[in-house]
Order: structure tokens, then C-alpha cells, then sequence
């Protein structure tokens, strides 16, 4: 998601985005998970999300001064909210539905 208007033109964006969704599925491992983690640290994703659907977890990693920072570890019925996008908040009650 980019949130920066500068950073968009008319065929795509221009940059990184300040904030990357992950949602995990059997298919992920450890060397991959580890390997996109540095790449958005590196490239200065301001925010990095990681979906456990199975566990339903989600864990934040906020860029401070070039560095992640997780969060706690969130669970179905917290309320989080991003530290990039202004207003925006997302119950995971309701992303772990059904």
C-alpha cells in the first residue's frame, strides 16, 4: 500500500511502499519469511504486516531509525492499528471469521 500521493504516477507507484500485507499459507518458510524481511527493512517499508491465518496471529514490524521493531503478538478480537496510515484501524475478529 502506498500512502505517499508523490509516489504514485499514472502507469504505477514510484518507490516503497509504506506499508506491505503478508498472509502466510502452508507454502511459506523460514528462509523465505527472513529473506522479504530483510529486503523491506532494507528498502524502508515503514510497516510490515504478518498474517497466521491458521493461528490466527498477525505480528506488526515498525521501521525505527532503519530498524524493525515487533509489536506483541495480536490475536482474533484485538483492534490494531497502523502506525502509517492515518485512521486506519482493523478488528482481526473479523479477518479470522469462518
Amino acid at each position: 500500500m502506498i500512502c505517499d500521493e508523490s509516489k504514485l504516477d499514472e502507469a504505477s507507484s514510484i518507490g516503497t511502499p509504506d506499508l506491505v500485507v503478508e498472509i502466510l499459507s502452508t507454502g511459506n518458510n523460514r528462509k523465505e519469511l527472513k529473506v522479504k524481511y530483510k529486503i523491506y527493512e532494507e528498502s524502508g517499508v515503514k510497516e510490515y504486516w504478518v498474517i497466521h491465518p491458521n493461528e490466527q496471529t498477525l505480528q506488526i514490524y515498525t521501521l525505527k531509525e532503519g530498524h524493525y521493531h515487533p509489536s506483541r503478538l495480536f490475536v482474533s478480537g484485538d483492534v490494531v492499528h497502523s502506525s502509517c496510515i492515518a485512521g486506519f484501524s482493523l478488528n482481526l475478529e473479523e479477518i479470522f471469521e469462518g
